[in-house]
């Protein structure tokens, strides 16, 4: 059993959950996941562990309700306990001395930019942030991605703060100027990662993507998450989660995402159904 030693609603729907794991929090590194289980009839559900504090023995994920298993585990509160949570999983992201790295994070996909982009930074490296999001409401982390980059542009589809427009037109725009970029590192919604590609392709800047599919039990055992990586199939949990972008059968992963679709809308409206609004109000 894993102790909640915090809960902070950054938003509606997205909180940010201090969960009490010291032995993850000791070897987990950034880019890595972790596998939580609320209870014993629920679902295993991948986070990227934003922060580990090993003062305390807790690390730190983002939640967004989307759906049962989310929803639940938002209905949750500081000093209840979840079942499982099993980690540090994945590969770790390769740090090194590139020089200028621009971190890309769309929507909740900041919360995993951010170690990366604070690790890339003690690694000697000039950190450029783009993140954003549908309207300045759900602009998230923006603090702590100031704190670890040299530069950061917001952007907000509706315009309500920061540029109007998407993250890949202020990456264009970069590009377009001949602005020496180094790696382009992109986390957010599979068209948002597939678009951050498309642009960086045709100037061949290595770009990496942080994908999150459908898996099962995060060792590499049930093949849920396998992807299409250069013609070869890959497994995100054991051989990832991150790849290189240009290589990625996005076409393939957004189909495979959405195979479960009509399951997950049944359960998740069993859940209000039986439980009512509550998981939406509590916290």
């Amino acid at each position: 059993m894993y102790e909640i030693a915090e809960k902070i609603e950054l938003s509606h729907g997205v909180y940010i959950f201090k969960i009490k794991a010291p032995g993850i929090a000791r070897k987990r590194k950034a880019g890595q996941f972790v596998m939580i289980r609320t209870d014993e009839h629920g679902e295993r559900v991948p986070f990227t562990i934003m922060d580990p504090c090993n003062d305390d023995g807790t690390i730190t994920i983002l939640v967004q309700e989307v759906g049962k298993s989310t929803s639940i585990l938002c209905g949750m509160n500081k000093g209840d306990f979840i079942l499982d949570a099993v980690g540090p999983l994945g590969h770790p992201t390769h740090i090194e001395k590139y020089g200028t790295v621009v971190c890309v994070g769309g929507g909740i996909g900041t919360a995993p930019v951010l170690p990366i982009a604070k690790a890339m930074k003690a690694g000697g490296n000039k950190i450029v942030s783009i993140i954003g999001a549908r309207t300045h409401g759900l602009v998230i982390l923006e603090k702590e991605m100031g704190e670890v980059s040299d530069e950061l542009h917001v952007t907000t589809d509706d315009g309500s703060y920061g540029h109007h427009g998407f993250v890949t037109e202020v990456l264009q725009k970069f590009l377009d100027e001949g602005v020496q970029i180094d790696l382009v590192l992109a986390v957010g919604p599979l068209p948002m990662m597939r678009a951050v590609c498309d642009v960086t392709k045709p100037f061949k800047v290595h770009t990496l993507v942080s994908l999150n599919p459908i898996m099962v039990d995060g060792t590499g055992m049930c093949g849920a998450c396998r992807v299409t990586v250069g013609d070869k199939t890959r497994f995100v949990c054991v051989d990832g989660p991150e790849f290189d972008g240009h290589e990625v059968d996005f076409d393939e992963i957004i189909k495979r995402n959405r195979t479960y679709f009509k399951e997950e809308k049944r359960a998740m409206e069993e859940l209000t159904y039986h439980e009512g609004p509550r998981c939406y109000e509590e916290g």
